[in-house]
């Protein structure tokens, strides 16, 4: 794999006050979303500052072995669902953390930073975002699932149990079965969370019904 560097920055207009951190799936990259910003035509809006981080690189257990950028370990697919690291879980969680802490110090608020990712990333946002101890302006998870409950039972955050949620998912899934989205949903909602749940007839991806969607969910969120 090419060095890259650790995140790509991309800002709608100067002086930012909101931030989304959107983190890519298992074996992309931090490239894979950029051109979702201009998608999502949000000249209107206040400035925003994109971040979009890199996974490190690590040997997929149930891919072979094969080396990819990803969040954490897949260990084995089981029916539907699958077997996760959850060490490795926790270190991304972690790196979201650090992710959030730079902003803060750039002069975004934790309250002001959605935290975003799809497939794998959208995992890593429940799992970072319902345990994370301040306040985030929102949660959203694209064609994601939760790897490992007990860990966010363990630090569930009531900061968060009001965050709002938008979250997607295809009827056509077959790398994360739709079904794996609808529990997600069950699990956040009986927490107590607020979600807005999409689905849309299409494979592993983003549509651009769904894109409209995020931008209006979105939006109603930079003006409250």
């Amino acid at each position: 794999m090419t060095d890259q560097p650790s995140t790509v920055e991309i800002e709608t207009a100067p002086n930012p006050e909101f931030a989304v951190i959107l983190m890519h799936g298992l074996g992309a990259d931090a490239n894979d979303f950029v051109p979702l910003v201009p998608e999502l035509r949000l000249a209107d809006a206040p400035a925003m500052r994109f971040v979009f981080p890199n996974a490190p690189e690590m040997a997929v257990t149930a891919n072979n072995g094969y080396v990819m950028r990803a969040w954490y370990d897949i260990l084995s697919f089981e029916g539907i669902n699958r077997r996760v690291d959850e060490s490795g879980i926790e270190a991304s969680c972690k790196r979201v953390r650090e992710l959030i802490a730079a902003q803060n110090a750039r002069g975004i608020p934790t309250e002001c930073i959605f935290l975003a990712g799809f497939s794998q990333g959208g995992a890593m946002t429940y799992s970072a975002g319902l345990t994370h101890p301040d306040k985030l302006a929102g949660l959203i998870v694209l064609s994601g699932y939760i790897p490992a409950k007990g860990l966010i039972d363990a630090s569930f955050s009531d900061a968060n149990r009001a965050t709002p949620i938008f979250a997607a998912h295809g009827t056509f899934d077959d790398v994360l079965n739709v079904r794996l989205g609808e529990e997600a949903v069950e699990f956040a909602r009986e927490h107590g969370c607020t979600v807005e749940w999409q689905t849309y007839p299409m494979p592993h991806s983003v549509c651009m019904e769904e894109v409209e969607a995020l931008r209006v969910w979105l939006g109603a969120r930079l003006s409250a």
